[in-house]
């Protein structure tokens, strides 16, 4: 009851992104990939807000459920659901970033769900953190940076009631058979970004309610030292690396 799922990160997924992790959380695979575009959006410069700013796009590919998915653009509009969860991705990573010293460029954070088993969006989010470090970390490298503006890391997790026990890292049938149903998004160092609770046709106590945070925050703890291994890994330079940065940033010629 008290266990993650079997996570893991494997980064470089999508080559053309700056940065880009495919996310899995047991059976949910999702891949997060981070786009550097040099330009803020038309506001900021009509507000003339200084800095840049960061956006995030999350989409459930048609085969990641059971029975097809229909895209968003097939019905002219995104859905509810995925709204919804792009804006709390987005409001969850800019709480991880000065978006003062990133300059005027825009960090498009996009989320594509492979496979849907339960937990998409907490998966999205820790995902999400893992491919914003490394291209803030590239840009730093290739010069373009004075200084990383990422403040912390952040990740998500699931937790809820399940027959009246408290439960981590709920899959698809267990979040569907739950009583209660919540969220945590946490930083790395135990902060709080957000937390969404609902009872599904069911009340919770305050005692139910500290039992759920109690196993969300262990989860996350493991969450953000596995998210620290990954990047610090995928920080270290293979030969020619800075070169490749350079050229890839416009740098190089």
């Amino acid at each position: 009851m008290d266990q993650l799922r079997p996570i893991s990160f494997e980064t470089g997924i999508a080559p053309n992104a700056t940065a880009s992790v495919l996310v899995t959380f047991g059976r949910t695979k999702v891949i997060c990939a981070v786009t550097i575009e040099e330009d803020v959006p038309r506001w900021m410069k009509v507000q003339r807000v200084e800095g840049g700013w960061l956006t995030a796009e999350y989409s459930m590919l048609p085969y990641s459920t059971l029975d097809r998915k229909r895209r968003d653009i097939t019905a002219g509009k995104l859905d509810g659901r995925s709204s919804e969860i792009q804006r709390l991705i987005g409001r969850s990573l800019r709480a991880a970033v000065d978006l003062g010293k990133i300059g005027a460029r825009t960090i498009w954070v996009d989320c594509d769900v492979l496979q849907a088993d339960g937990g998409t969006r907490t998966a999205s989010i820790t995902g999400a953190s893992v491919a914003l470090a490394i291209a803030v970390n590239k840009l730093v490298a290739a010069g373009k940076l004075a200084e990383s503006p990422l403040k912390r890391l952040v990740s998500a997790v699931s937790v809820g009631m399940l027959e009246g026990e408290a439960l981590l890292d709920l899959c698809y049938v267990e979040d569907k058979d739950a009583e209660v149903d919540m969220n945590l998004v946490m930083t790395d160092r135990g902060e709080f970004v957000e937390v969404q609770g609902s009872g599904e046709e069911a009340v919770f106590t305050a005692d139910q309610m500290n039992r759920m945070l109690e196993l969300g925050r262990k989860g996350l703890d493991e969450i953000a030292e596995l998210q620290r291994r990954v990047i610090a890994e995928a920080d270290k330079p293979d030969a020619g690396a800075l070169e490749d940065l350079s050229a890839f940033f416009g740098r190089g010629k």
